[in-house]
């Protein structure tokens, strides 16, 4: 639960500063915006009003209202924006050219143009000379104004929408992120407690039956029997390191290393089989392999590692197909150029639920005492570097049907130059051959 709540509260912090970044950014693109707006505009105001000026210029009797000092704005902005026209001479008095024309504040004018506060509106002026008077044009820019109030609220209320979306969208985005890592950091310590159990095990086996033999003098018998335990612990205890050491290289070599090697699926499985013979007689087991199809059956992967995978299968099988029980090792090719692996046994078989964990490591379907829980996490490491792709289904035998498939390769020549096209098979006992043949033939087509 703390886990989870910190990665929780690290997501929120990850998407509280993405989002003021975002925040951040928008916040500049608006005001960029607003000062494009308002220059835009009021360059708008200084064109015209340089043109009024140009065109008061053009008179040749101008036309005064007489008074200097006009009647004060109307209230408010006005509307229509229009642009007045003002004379002054050099004592500073003022000539109203344009009626309606608001009271024109005293001050030095130029040629520059200046925003000035005339009542309760903002005007724009700009003043030329002609003779010794000054003509000054001026506008009200109290539209630019409104519309910068009309585009503030669109911008606020899209800014909060931003803000949520993005705080939202980067937390939802950092939580999926993370759910893998945390899945990775969960199977990580469930892996080293589970690999610290099962060192610790044999260790502690080990310990007490030295302890047991060293607290008082014993016969030669009962220390032999001690180091037979002993031994046995010891070798298991080098079987999981073993393990381990496998899973950790196939881990850091992932799939560059197995790709660079071929192998023909039907020798390494025969010659397995051929090997795990005397063990499938001391447990009663009839093991048995045949190839169906055209070889050769030539998949990328090393052969190393296609033996490590038909060893971990078959002995799994024979230890599960029971006394007198049965396990048959089929290689065969499809038409859709693919090399299937299966093994067949009469054990119980799996169940749905155990099927999809099966291939955790140190995860075992039964307490016998000689496994490690890895033989299948191991396999599964073949597979998946080999990119084969597995199928673990129900036998006709009763038990577990463990299938591999893989992409076909064309094989290496030989040094002849001649691709070897012999495939290898090892045909049943007369009494089952038809049988088996016709059972096999009538199962289930591979994927291609």
């Amino acid at each position: 639960m703390k886990v989870r709540t910190s990665n929780r509260s690290h997501a929120a912090k990850v998407a509280a500063v993405a989002t003021m970044i975002v925040i951040g950014c928008y916040v500049i693109a608006v005001v960029v915006l607003n000062f494009t707006v308002a220059n835009r505009l009021t360059n708008e105001v200084d064109t015209r009003l340089s043109a009024r000026l140009v065109s008061v210029n053009r008179l040749t009797v101008p036309v005064p209202t007489t008074g200097s000092s006009a009647s004060a704005p109307r209230g408010g902005d006005i509307d229509d924006a229009p642009s007045f026209v003002w004379s002054v001479s050099p004592t500073g008095a003022v000539t109203v050219l344009t009626p309606g024309a608001p009271a024109l504040p005293r001050r030095s004018w130029s040629t520059v143009p200046a925003t000035i506060t005339v009542g309760t509106t903002l005007f724009r002026f700009r003043a030329a000379k002609f003779g010794n008077d000054w003509i000054v044009a001026g506008q009200s820019v109290a539209e630019i104004q409104r519309v910068q109030a009309v585009l503030r609220l669109p911008e606020v209320i899209f800014g909060i929408a931003l803000l949520l979306a993005v705080y939202g969208g980067a937390l939802a985005i950092g939580l999926r992120a993370s759910a893998p890592l945390e899945a990775v950091r969960r199977r990580q310590a469930e892996f080293t407690a589970d690999a610290s159990h099962e060192l610790r095990t044999p260790l502690s086996v080990i310990e007490a039956e030295v302890d047991l033999a060293l607290s008082r003098r014993r016969s030669v018998e009962t220390y032999e029997a001690v180091l037979k335990r002993v031994a046995g612990e010891g070798r298991r205890l080098r079987r999981i390191v073993d393990d381990l050491l496998w899973l950790a290289r196939a881990d850091s070599q992932h799939a560059v290393a197995p790709l660079n090697r071929s192998s023909d699926v039907a020798e390494v499985a025969r010659a397995c089989t051929d090997r795990f013979q005397a063990l499938a007689e001391t447990r009663d087991v009839s093991l048995s392999f045949i190839t169906i199809g055209d070889g050769p059956f030539v998949v990328q992967a090393p052969p190393d590692w296609v033996d490590r995978l038909v060893g971990v299968l078959v002995d799994n099988a024979c230890k599960y197909a029971g006394t007198g029980g049965r396990v048959e090792v089929e290689v065969r090719a499809t038409a859709g150029n693919r090399v299937g692996l299966q093994v067949d046994d009469s054990g119980p078989g799996i169940s749905d639920d155990e099927r999809l964990v099966i291939f955790d490591r140190f995860r075992r379907a039964s307490e016998s005492p000689d496994g490690t829980g890895l033989g299948l996490a191991i396999a599964d490491s073949v597979v998946r570097t080999t990119q084969g792709a597995w199928s673990v289904g129900q036998a006709p035998l009763g038990g577990a049907r463990m299938q591999v498939w893989w992409r076909r390769v064309p094989p290496r020549r030989s040094s002849s130059g001649v691709s070897d096209q012999r495939s290898t098979k090892r045909e049943l006992p007369p009494a089952e051959r038809s049988s088996a043949q016709v059972e096999h033939d009538q199962s289930a087509s591979a994927p291609t």
